[in-house]
């Protein structure tokens, strides 16, 4: 598994040119943004009091009314979820997520910087877009965690731009510092409710469970439906 680190820092070209996102692992994340960083209007960014946060919206597919729910937490910069993600997921869509059999929730886990912004870019779709794009995120995992930060940072907005987006609606997405702020929170949140020790890890009815094979996976969906009757 994926072990849990506890900074995420920032670099040129994510929240802008020359702006830094930074997180010691105890606070919310503040910004340092020079003067440069005045056209996206991120200059005099300041940290927002979480009750002025926006809201993070749960990303899930399926039937939310199904009697078995599946939590994923997952980290775009985990090697073990993109294996998931390539080999184990696209059986679970076809024979769960897809046919409304469960309710699927993905969390995202922010081991370093580049997860939470590979997380920004995926949100910048919105709920209708968000799958595919983390889809492509996964697919293409071992060549956008390479290079410089900026170059991590352009990697991440080709995808965006693969995936439809307009660079304008990616810079939007990419200088958002109090998204940054409320997914770091959210994140924090959900920790405090599930205590994963690394990623992936799946919730199944309130069960925590660590990574797993479709055919594992499949009984305690299984074995979850029928105790739910």
């Amino acid at each position: 598994m994926h072990r849990r680190a506890m900074i995420l820092g920032g670099a040129t070209g994510v929240l802008g040119a020359g702006a830094y996102l930074w997180w010691d692992g105890r606070s919310v994340p503040t910004t340092q943004a020079p003067a440069e960083l005045t056209p996206f209007g991120a200059a005099n960014a300041q940290e927002v009091a979480a009750e002025d946060l926006p809201d993070v919206i749960e990303m899930s597919k399926g039937n939310p009314d199904a009697p078995v729910t599946l939590i994923e937490y997952a980290s775009f910069t985990c090697p073990h979820c993109r294996n998931f993600h390539e080999n184990v997921y696209p059986q679970l869509n076809r024979d769960y997520i897809e046919p409304g059999l469960i309710n699927f929730i993905y969390r995202e886990v922010y081991f370093d910087r580049y997860g939470l912004w590979a997380g920004m870019v995926a949100r910048c779709g919105g709920p209708l877009r968000y799958f595919g794009i983390a889809d492509l995120i996964y697919e293409q995992q071992g060549e956008w965690t390479q290079g410089s930060p900026a170059e991590v940072a352009e990697s991440l907005r080709r995808i965006g731009r693969t995936a439809g987006l307009s660079n304008e609606e990616l810079d939007a997405c990419m200088t958002d510092a109090a998204m940054a702020q409320a997914m770091i929170a959210t994140y924090e949140a959900y920790m405090e409710v599930h205590e994963i020790p690394g990623t992936p890890a799946f919730v199944i009815n309130d069960t925590l469970h660590g990574n797993m094979n479709y055919a594992d996976l499949s009984a305690l969906l299984d074995a979850a439906a029928e105790a739910a009757g």
